[in-house]
């Protein structure tokens, strides 16, 4: 009976707890509006976050859409150490304490001078090196091979040059409502030469590359994708985070994701960029699953999480600075109607099981299974999985479960290294797990064995190359100086294991040469 009392008392106390913590969230939304001190951002606002549900509120057919009533004042999870700072918890603090916060703040609104001016630095500090790394690397002829010559089968379209582009039969009719004074907006048909960036990019896409060393198309599109306007935005469907699709005045699209060295060039050219989550993202979207998710943080910043199937709820929101946010953009690929795309899943794969392993995890000889497997049995496909797992192991991602080809080429083609999200996490961690492909099968092409051997060398350090490659991102800079280094130790790793692979099986059997009597002008490069 004592106990069955003390269990009532227990339930009671529960209640109360919580009718409290209802009480005090009801009161929340009051305490914020009688707040009027500054947000703890480095931006000015595009608009007033308070009143940015009123612009988009409309009555009649769209009275689904959410009005400011169901805007939800929620703890900022964008792990900012200022972020959580709300303007109402000044008033509890000391006055020391007060100006701590005051210091933080304005520490916070000078963030993005403190960037560009690490950015310029780092500038200032190359020009004053005589001539460029890169410059250099990209005129040794491992960089300078030219592709065999292309044939109609080689390319991935056929390009008629007496075949115009007609803008006006784009998807986006309301485009051209839209524009603006000084916008893109061609009133003919347009030539081949005259196409824009993105489908001069789609075009030049063969069986060897997805672009080509130097191509001046590549430049210009990265410039696209951080000032083209942005006229649509709609969520990626699948995935565990969220992705969204942006669509740009001049019809390109690309694959928003919040927050070329080896001489592959298999990843789609992506560019940082500063997006404006008010009037890029919301006012831009017609999704309304997307619209919904917006709300206010305690600390008047704009957020958001989408819907995917994992990472997208509140606990792992998206907010600005208030309503600034920094992200990559992906140039789209061609669409799948047009040039056709066969997934693969990679022999390799992660069980992603607590418990269960993979087969490749307990079976030291899987590889050898793997090459009586096609299409890795005959052709180059093989030593592309082993590029890929260099690729992979230099920038740390764990998570390459499948990967992709153009169909129309077949099995002799590259491997398009898509989705390299998880790349770059713990720079004092080196995952050695994934250079199980490389250790167990001790294959690799002699052109990539000679490319790590020469970025392995002082004066064309990997490091310093990738340092060089982005400093001239507007998000700049993009990794700091650990994941540098973490590079070129990763680097010495691979080789270490290939070093290992030669003197087990003998250099004839591990490297395959790629280049024929040309690899043998270019000499081999010593490990240092």
């Amino acid at each position: 009976m004592i106990l069955f009392r003390k269990f009532r008392v227990l339930i009671l106390m529960v209640f109360l707890i919580a009718c409290s913590m209802h009480i005090m969230i009801d009161l929340l939304p009051k305490l914020e509006r009688r707040v009027s001190s500054a947000c703890s951002c480095s931006h000015t606002p595009s608009e007033e976050p308070q009143n940015w549900a009123k612009h988009r509120a409309k009555p009649g057919s769209e009275s689904g859409w959410p009005n400011k009533h169901t805007l939800r004042i929620l703890q900022d999870f964008s792990n900012e150490p200022n972020s959580n700072l709300s303007s109402h918890s000044l008033e509890k603090i000391s006055v020391g304490g007060k100006a701590e916060a005051v210091r933080r703040v304005e520490q916070s609104k000078t963030g993005d001078d403190k960037r560009h001016a690490t950015r310029d630095t780092t500038v200032s500090k190359n020009a004053a090196v005589k001539g460029s790394r890169l410059s250099a690397l990209f005129e040794h002829p491992l960089y300078t091979r030219p592709l065999p010559p292309l044939t109609d089968e080689d390319t991935l379209f056929n390009v008629n040059t007496d075949i115009r582009f007609d803008p006006k039969a784009a998807e986006n009719q309301e485009w051209h409502e839209e524009g603006k004074e000084g916008d893109f907006a061609p009133t003919g048909e347009m030539s081949s030469d005259t196409y824009p960036n993105w489908l001069r990019f789609h075009i030049g896409i063969n069986r060897y590359e997805l672009y080509s060393r130097h191509n001046p198309v590549i430049d210009a599109m990265l410039k696209d994708l951080v000032t083209q306007r942005i006229t649509s935005v709609a969520m990626k469907s699948g995935g565990t985070q969220l992705k969204l699709i942006m669509t740009f005045q001049n019809y390109g699209q690309a694959l928003f994701k919040p927050m070329k060295i080896l001489d592959f060039r298999r990843v789609p050219p992506v560019a940082g960029r500063l997006v404006n989550m008010t009037k890029e993202i919301r006012d831009m979207t017609r999704d309304k699953k997307l619209w919904r998710t917006f709300f206010i943080s305690p600390a008047n910043n704009i957020c958001f999480y989408g819907e995917c199937s994992y990472y997208c709820s509140t606990e792992h929101a998206l907010c600005g600075k208030p309503d600034q946010i920094e992200g990559s953009l992906a140039a789209f690929l061609p669409d799948l109607t047009l040039a056709k795309r066969r997934t693969w899943r990679n022999p390799w794969r992660r069980s992603y099981h607590k418990r269960k392993k993979a087969e490749w995890e307990v079976d030291p000889d899987y590889c050898e299974e793997v090459k009586q497997t096609p299409p890795y049995d005959s052709g180059s496909r093989l030593l592309d999985i082993m590029d890929m797992t260099i690729f992979d192991f230099l920038m740390g991602n764990m998570d390459r479960h499948h990967y992709e080809t153009f169909e129309k080429f077949g099995n002799e083609t590259f491997i398009i290294h898509l989705d390299n999200g998880r790349g770059f996490g713990k720079h004092s961690h080196d995952e050695l797990s994934i250079l199980v492909p490389l250790s167990q099968c001790c294959r690799v092409k002699k052109s990539t064995h000679l490319r790590l051997q020469l970025l392995a060398k002082e004066e064309y350090k990997l490091s310093a190359l990738m340092a060089e490659s982005v400093q001239t991102d507007t998000l700049s800079p993009i990794l700091i100086r650990p994941h540098l280094e973490a590079m070129d130790r990763r680097l010495r790793l691979v080789l270490q294991v290939l070093a290992d692979c030669i003197e087990k099986e003998g250099h004839t059997n591990v490297v395959e040469d790629d280049m024929g009597t040309e690899g043998m002008d270019m000499g081999t490069v010593p490990q240092r």
